[in-house]
């Protein structure tokens, strides 16, 4: 992990010895002392790597705490390995650092990368450190290992398969909007967008079960064409059984709004119908509420119905970057 310093902050040696490599566990990060790390993966397991990076303004707000800003950029990507039924092992953390960042936020942004390293098991293996003159910007690969053969690839939904998602979608976009507002309550809605919880059991549990998954961070629709598109068939979501918080209905939440809003970090996955009673033990044991949603068919693409079974014109199915 190199860095180029700054007079706001410690030279490059001294930020990751008091700071990161505490935080470099395993083995094989050498304490982050080398410019590489090795990875054992266990005889009769693949590593499945994923890589997201979050931006000041984008992903979350100046205004956010540092510890929570770390939590979820390190959750994040653990919700894209939990979608894969990987178990999470390590991580490497990128960070372009503007000059206002100083010693007491990196201080409590570490913090929150100790606390979920603890909560999720895992631990820092290297990274990089730069200074940049624009936004915070923070990127981190995480790696998990899956028994071969058995990630869950985006890749293979059918027609006749039911269409589920975990948790509640929708609370993330409200917590922004809460915060935008500088409104302090709900904080469950608050807590939803700042630091999202990956379902790393679930996702494991579904190895065998899921025929397709992937995690909900631009839109429940948009994310769910996806995988329409590589399964080449046609899903239909419908509204009226979308997962909402009570926190979100007690604001008025709109199922519309919350097929299409981004930064749920849930589990949008299909299964056959005869896989139903499997799907709710592992709900059940992972402690994750999972609901069926939908229907996968023939044809392409992804519909929103009404309780008529009409579909709902959506102008924007989620977030888009570009």
């Amino acid at each position: 992990m190199t860095s180029s310093s700054s007079k706001t902050r410690p030279n490059e040696f001294a930020l990751i010895a008091r700071l990161f490599a505490p935080l470099a566990t395993l083995p094989g990060a050498f304490g982050l002392t080398d410019d590489a790390a090795t990875i054992a993966v266990p005889r009769g397991h693949e590593l499945v790597v994923t890589t997201d990076a979050i931006v000041e303004g984008v992903h979350f707000l100046r205004s956010d705490p540092p510890d929570t800003i770390a939590q979820k950029a390190l959750r994040v990507n653990l919700s894209d390995l939990a979608a894969k039924g990987a178990q999470p092992v390590g991580y490497l953390l990128a960070l372009s650092l503007p000059g206002r960042i100083q010693l007491d936020w990196l201080e409590t942004f570490a913090r929150g990368l100790a606390k979920d390293q603890r909560e999720f098991g895992i631990s820092l293996i290297g990274g990089d450190t730069t200074a940049t003159p624009g936004p915070l910007t923070i990127a981190v690969t995480a790696l998990g290992i899956v028994p071969k053969g058995r990630m869950i690839r985006r890749k293979g939904a059918r027609p006749g398969d039911l269409v589920f998602v975990s948790g509640t979608v929708g609370d993330a976009s409200a917590g922004l909007a809460l915060l935008r507002r500088k409104a302090e309550t709900p904080r469950t809605l608050i807590a939803r967008y700042r630091t999202p919880t990956p379902r790393l059991l679930l996702g494991m549990a579904l190895r065998g079960i899921a025929s397709a998954a992937l995690d909900v961070s631009d839109g429940l629709l948009a994310d769910l064409g996806h995988i329409a598109e590589v399964s080449h068939v046609r899903i239909s979501v419908e509204a009226d059984r979308l997962p909402l918080s009570r926190d979100l209905r007690r604001l008025g939440g709109d199922p519309v709004r919350a097929a299409t809003a981004g930064d749920d970090y849930e589990i949008a996955f299909t299964a056959p119908v005869r896989k139903s009673a499997a799907i709710a033990r592992a709900a059940a044991n992972a402690g994750v509420l999972v609901t069926a949603i939908g229907r996968v068919g023939k044809g392409e693409g992804v519909a929103l119905l009404d309780g008529a079974g009409r579909e709902i014109a959506v102008s924007r199915r989620g977030y888009t970057h570009f």
